[in-house]
């Protein structure tokens, strides 16, 4: 039988392998039990050929060993997980906890951040996400109605606005104010009048001169 310190160097390494397997992103097979090793045959250690993966398999086969949760902790939610949590902070900031509507929209940032944290993508600058490729094919089929202006303006835009309304309807119910706005839609109104009898006037002018230069005409014309 072989010694219990030569079969702990063996199990040693393979253990250590199994464990530094658990972080990695590509799932392994658990590594095979060692049998005792026979007196006949010589003890040699198992070379990193035989310990290797077979080869051909594919990415989908690797996965489909494993069982859902798996996939799930090392695929699914490393890539998710940090982008929900950016998700949240940026909702905080966009005020989502504190009012019923807002500009923010969770699904758009989730789409921008995966695919500006794409490894693919590792040095390329960063990617609106109305410039992404697919999104703006998307939005080419399928438009979307425009944002209201009252989600787009900030709070100190907004107040801004409201208070230059307010002056403005303080300053046009004054007494003065309104007299004179009085007086320049009598103006107005006087002035339109005018107008309209001008043309009137100039209207009848032209049948008379017209109807005139017709009996000249006729007076004019020699007898038969």
């Amino acid at each position: 039988m072989a010694a219990p310190g030569l079969l702990g160097g063996l199990l040693a390494p393979r253990e250590e392998r199994a464990s530094s397997g658990e972080s990695s992103v590509t799932p392994r097979t658990p590594a095979p039990t060692l049998s005792p090793v026979s007196p006949v045959s010589p003890e040699r250690p198992v070379s990193p050929a035989q310990d290797a993966e077979p080869p051909g398999r594919s990415l989908w086969e690797q996965i489909c060993e494993g069982s859902p949760r798996d996939f799930l902790e090392m695929f699914i939610f490393p890539v998710l997980l940090p982008g929900m949590a950016s998700l949240l902070h940026q909702a905080d900031k966009e005020k989502c906890f504190e009012r019923k509507r807002t500009k923010f929209i969770a699904c758009d940032f989730l789409t921008e951040w995966l695919y500006n944290h794409n490894p693919k993508r590792t040095g390329a600058p960063f990617t609106d996400f109305f410039s992404i490729p697919f999104v703006k094919q998307w939005l080419k089929q399928h438009p979307r109605p425009p944002v209201p202006l009252s989600l787009l303006l900030t709070d100190v835009e907004a107040a801004v606005r409201i208070q230059a309304f307010w002056r403005a309807y303080q300053i046009r119910r004054a007494s003065e104010i309104q007299e004179l706005r009085h007086w320049q839609k009598k103006l107005r109104e006087e002035q339109h009048i005018r107008e309209t009898v001008r043309v009137f006037w100039a209207r009848q002018e032209q049948k008379v001169k017209c109807s005139m230069e017709e009996e000249e005409t006729v007076a004019n014309a020699p007898a038969p």
